[in-house]
Order: C-alpha cells, then sequence, then structure tokens
C-alpha cells in the first residue's frame, strides 16, 4: 500500500469530539491522485500527480510524458514509499480512502512568507534596554570579533527573508475522513496559508490508535512530607 497523498490545505475549523472537548483541526483537501508510475528498484515507490493544469502551462516534453501516460496534465508531481505495487497500475486514481480515523501522519508544506525581518522577530532576540538613553532598542549590534577571525562568522543571526521555507510537522492524528468530499480532518495546525499543497505521509513513528480510546489518568504522587506540612498551617486541600 502508498504511504502518502498529495492535497491542498483549506483552511482551520473546530470539531467536539465524543467527551465533547472541542478539537482544532487543518481541513484538508487530499487526492483524488494519478499514478504516473511504478518505481521498484532499488525502493518500491510510486510516482503521483496532483491538481489539473491547463496545456499551454507545460514544456512539450512535460505534456508528451502526460499524453504517453494516458492521463491528463498535473500540477503537483511527488514520489511516495509503497509497501506492495501490485496493486497498482499507472494511470489509476487514488483517493484518500487510504487513510482512516486514528492514523499519524507528518504533513509537508511551505511555510507563509514574511518577507524582510529583523533580528527581534527573526529569531526572538532580547534586544536593547528600553530607556530613552539607550540607542540599541532592536538593532544589530555587533557581528564580528577583534583580530581572531577578524570576520563574521557563518551562520551568524542576522536580518534577513522569513518564512516561505519547506517544514514539515510529525505526527499529525487523522480525527475524520470524508470520502464522499475527498476532504481529511487533521488535529493541529499544519505548515502554508490557505490553497497551499501539501504532502501527507504516514508516520513512521507512531502507528494506528482508534479515537475511542481515552488516555489512562494517573494519580498524582505527593510527597507525604509536604502534605502533613500543609495540612498543619492549612492549607491543604
Amino acid at each position: 500500500m502508498i504511504r502518502g497523498l498529495l492535497g491542498k490545505k483549506l483552511g482551520m475549523t473546530q470539531i467536539f469530539d465524543q467527551d465533547g472537548n472541542l478539537i482544532p483541526v487543518t481541513v484538508i483537501e487530499a487526492g483524488p491522485c494519478y499514478v504516473l508510475s511504478l518505481i521498484n528498484s532499488p525502493h518500491l515507490k510510486v510516482k503521483l500527480g496532483y491538481k489539473t493544469v491547463k496545456e499551454s502551462r507545460l514544456r512539450k516534453p512535460e505534456l508528451g510524458f502526460f499524453k504517453k501516460v494516458g492521463v491528463n496534465p498535473l500540477r503537483i508531481i511527488k514520489e511516495f514509499e509503497s509497501t506492495d505495487n501490485k496493486d497498482y497500475k499507472v494511470g489509476q486514481e487514488i483517493k484518500l480512502d487510504i487513510f482512516k480515523s486514528g492514523d499519524f501522519v507528518n504533513i509537508t508544506g511551505i511555510t507563509i512568507g514574511k518577507g524582510f525581518q529583523g533580528g527581534v522577530k527573526r529569531w526572538n532576540w532580547a534586544g536593547g534596554p528600553g530607556s530613552h538613553g539607550s540607542m540599541q532598542h532592536r538593532q544589530v549590534g555587533s557581528i564580528g570579533s577583534t583580530t581572531d577571525p577578524g570576520r563574521t562568522l557563518v551562520g551568524h543571526h542576522m536580518p534577513g527573508h522569513m518564512g516561505a521555507e519547506k517544514n514539515t510537522v510529525e505526527n499529525l492524528r487523522v480525527m475524520q475522513v470524508d470520502t464522499e468530499n475527498g476532504v481529511l480532518l487533521v488535529k493541529g495546525a499544519v505548515p502554508g496559508h490557505k490553497n497551499c499543497y501539501l504532502t501527507i505521509n504516514r508516520s513512521h513513528k507512531r502507528v494506528y490508535q482508534s479515537l475511542e480510546v481515552k488516555k489512562a489518568v494517573h494519580a498524582v504522587k505527593r510527597n507525604p512530607m509536604k502534605v502533613s506540612k500543609a495540612k498543619a498551617i492549612g492549607k491543604a486541600k
């Protein structure tokens, strides 16, 4: 089975679980994707395409590839790991029914761009003194050394372009799978703005866990000496 899909972020909303707890979720349009090729060596992989695009936006070699495969031109192409390619064939449509509620997924996207930002916002600098006499409120300050090595070190935190970077959030839990509308509800936030494209991969670290399973509540252990002292002064609950 293939381990991932391509999708698009639609936004965020809230749902309630069986116990009435409010859960923030991200709404993702996952699939349908189309199989473009099957890779069997050295590792089993499936190349998927997502979101149709006009033929005029493709180069002739790209357009010829899609015509050879027999699939309409697609915007996004990505390879995904697979456990077995026997159930797939070129041109086949893959929907989000490969996921189910309780699965854990890793979602990769491009973070929201913030433009050119200073070091206080970009790197969480503390900043200089806030009094009127200070002239170093949010400025960079010293960036080099004296005689050795006599230059600014590589990787020094400086103002610059912030955001618009590839980022992955791991172990997000699938709360609902709407196969009719092709929508996936994932607990928590994912990288990117609305309508950005995402890569959804099944997590390697955490396995399926039913949503009906509740966490065990462990009793908090207290130091008996501290409890007795609190009782002595009338502060114990």
